[in-house]
């Protein structure tokens, strides 16, 4: 998915707390709205109802009825939420009808046979779990977010079919929603006795932990804009994100893998059956890999060829993802196995059987990916900024008239301009843009330069009455960062920000614009906080990721002059490191202990996760004796008092 976001759980259906502002109701679409959607009735064959026929192919059973709550009955997937969006019904006017009919698709679920042996539970949480049937058991690709919908769907496969031991696990790549729900399907006592191993691309773990920690709070903060999880799913909510309908929130876990595929030809016999592996690193994760069952003459295309134009950047936050390299990746898969291939499947949406269907839908999406590399660099090499250039380019019309080319979870106009920043960076050459004020700054020169604020929104008015959001959206924005209590600038822009969204094709798009609005109206609900750094992922780093982090963490201010060298040891894993806070920065050395540390510290590695996790604080730890110290013990509290904690809720839509 791009994301990890979805990941954490965010489990923001929880307690709603009492708005900040007075609750509006979301208003209707306009007569502008209804004219762009019922345009693209016009110019997209809706007649054409393959989609739907290949979604419900192999269908077996539907997904159980109840919703899936955790330990402490808390709501982790409600399987009826989206009850409202009914196959072959007509899109609502506040609703693109192109992304309510992937809405639609999304919503086929339950167990599928995908071909003799291969099965998938699909919405049973925004990925697809993927079962194998082997030799001797089962192999499981990508186990979902989270260990309550994993369990469940391995339970609704076990109804079905005979009930085989796990042996294997692979993670397609490094996003939680593949690798989350892992101890929902398997005991970690059978991976460390060989029972079951588990498959990964190299860097797995690395960029898993990373992406789920360096920038944790802001990724997740973001990505409750980026999957709806703040809206209530309706005709003017919440109706899916694209790639999948929505994220469970649950008890997110990771296993570290126990074999790694490092480049492309490897192949593994597991369980009796030929894997053939492409590494296919920088393209939707940073870690990923597609591969072909040779005796199945299946291929998993991971999340490099799903049913939409994917992400090259997430709107959620994520490291730009390359699409030349991506565009190879799919031409390497159909030189190796389109010749052979009988059925494509995915980690999202439905399968592709047929050789033909096949490399149609592969040579598709490699021109897509390169056509959007090539022309980005083509206009800005005449000239072009990257605003310019994402206004400019449209796919070519065999690529865009397909459905599963389509905009649902990333779209052409912001992966045109995350291409051109991979490039060429986020400044566009004209100096006059090289240091601009800060938003709430230049905001108020803004709005006193228009003639304050009410007569800016007074002009604001009459544009948003001849249909144009995008600017009243753009130039009342400096109005509420001038003067965030104003609630006729936030209402307006609100009232903007919806109309943008109900034209939205694509999904994440569609739930930036309706947060954006709920939360300019009603202020930001500060509701239980997903864990971002889960017990799994602490577990998993490495020291050196540990102590990067916590320099991450690092407050500048508070850390200002103080001069800190540390000597930590220790025993369990028998790794010896020095700390040096120093010059407002914190860095960190393996195995060279200072000869004159300000102090020393022995400890486990246990103990720091667990003071990490906040299961024990630093003080008790020192006066239980789980961590010692030599020398000055005031040193260790200038280093952990200068650790800051972020503030999930920041505010997004206003200063």
């Amino acid at each position: 998915m791009g994301a990890r976001a979805a990941a954490t759980g965010l489990a923001l259906a929880l307690g709603l707390a009492a708005p900040a502002w007075s609750a509006q109701a979301p208003k209707p679409a306009e007569a502008a709205t209804k004219a762009a959607n019922a345009e693209l009735l016009k110019e997209l064959p809706f007649s054409d109802k393959t989609s739907f026929e290949l979604a419900h192919k192999g269908f077996i059973a539907p997904l159980p009825g109840a919703m899936i709550k955790g330990a402490e009955g808390n709501l982790v997937w409600d399987p009826g939420k989206y009850d409202f969006i009914k196959e072959g019904s007509d899109a609502p006017d506040t609703v693109n009808p192109s992304l309510w009919r992937q809405s639609q698709l999304l919503n086929i679920s339950g167990l599928f046979q995908v071909t003799d042996g291969i099965y998938q539970v699909r919405n049973l949480d925004l990925s697809n779990m993927t079962i194998v049937e082997g030799k001797d058991g089962l192999t499981i690709m990508d186990p979902l977010v989270s260990t309550e919908t994993a369990k469940a769907a391995l339970d609704l496969y076990y109804q079905h079919r005979p009930k085989k031991p796990l042996v294997a696990v692979i993670y397609t790549h490094s996003h939680v929603d593949h690798y989350g729900g892992v101890r929902g399907v398997v005991d970690e006592a059978d991976v460390k006795a060989g029972k079951v191993k588990i498959y990964a691309p190299l860097g797995f773990l690395e960029h898993a932990v990373a992406e789920n920690v360096m920038a944790g709070t802001a990724m997740s903060r973001r990505a409750s804009y980026m999957y709806g999880n703040l809206l209530p799913p309706s005709p003017t909510g919440q109706v899916g994100a694209g790639l999948g309908t929505t994220t469970s929130a649950g008890t997110v876990t990771l296993i570290p893998p126990t074999d790694i595929i490092e480049k492309t030809g490897e192949t593994r016999v597991i369980d009796g059956l030929t894997y053939e592996f492409l590494y296919a690193p920088g393209s939707e994760a940073p870690a990923e890999m597609l591969y072909y069952i040779k005796e199945k003459k299946a291929l998993n295309t991971a999340e490099d060829s799903t049913h939409t134009l994917h992400n090259t950047y997430s709107l959620r936050g994520a490291k730009i993802r390359d699409p030349l390299a991506w565009s190879k990746y799919l031409n390497e898969a159909l030189a190796l196995w389109g010749d052979d291939v009988e059925v494509m499947y995915a980690m999202h949406h439905w399968p592709v059987w047929g050789k033909k269907d096949v490399q149609q839908q592969l040579s598709l999406q490699r021109d897509m990916y390169r056509y959007i590399n090539d022309e980005t660099l083509r206009l800005a090499n005449m000239g072009y900024n990257k605003e310019e250039i994402a206004e400019q380019v449209k796919l070519p019309k065999a690529i865009a008239t397909k459905f599963s080319n389509r905009g649902y979870y990333g779209s052409v106009n912001h992966n045109v301009r995350a291409t051109y920043v991979l490039y060429l960076g986020w400044f566009n050459g004209n100096p006059a843009t090289l240091h601009t004020l800060p938003i709430e700054q230049g905001a108020k020169r803004y709005v006193d330069m228009m003639g304050g604020t009410e007569a800016l929104l007074k002009k604001a008015r009459e544009y948003y009455a001849k249909g144009d959001y995008r600017w009243v959206a753009e130039v009342v924005n400096y109005a509420v960062f001038a003067d965030p209590q104003n609630q006729d600038a936030r209402s307006l822009q609100a009232d903007a920000l919806e109309q943008m969204g109900y034209q939205a094709e694509s999904g994440p798009w569609r739930n930036f614009y309706l947060t954006g609005a709920k939360e300019l109206r009603e202020g930001v609900k500060k509701l239980p906080v997903p864990d971002t750094a889960s017990p799994d992922t602490i577990r998993a780093m490495t020291l050196d990721m540990l102590f990067d982090y916590f320099a991450v963490r690092l407050n500048r201010e508070k850390a200002e002059g103080k001069h800190v060298v540390l000597n930590v040891d220790f025993t369990d894993t028998k790794q010896q490191y020095t700390l040096e806070m120093v010059n407002s920065v914190l860095n960190h050395t393996e195995g060279k202990p200072a000869k004159e540390p300000s102090a020393s510290v022995t400890l486990t590695r246990n103990t720091l996760n667990d003071i990490m996790l906040k299961q024990i604080t630093l003080k008790d730890a020192l006066a239980k004796g789980d961590v010692k110290i030599t020398g000055d013990q005031s040193k260790l509290n200038d280093v952990f008092g200068s650790l800051d904690d972020f503030e999930f809720w920041f505010n997004i839509v206003t200063p």
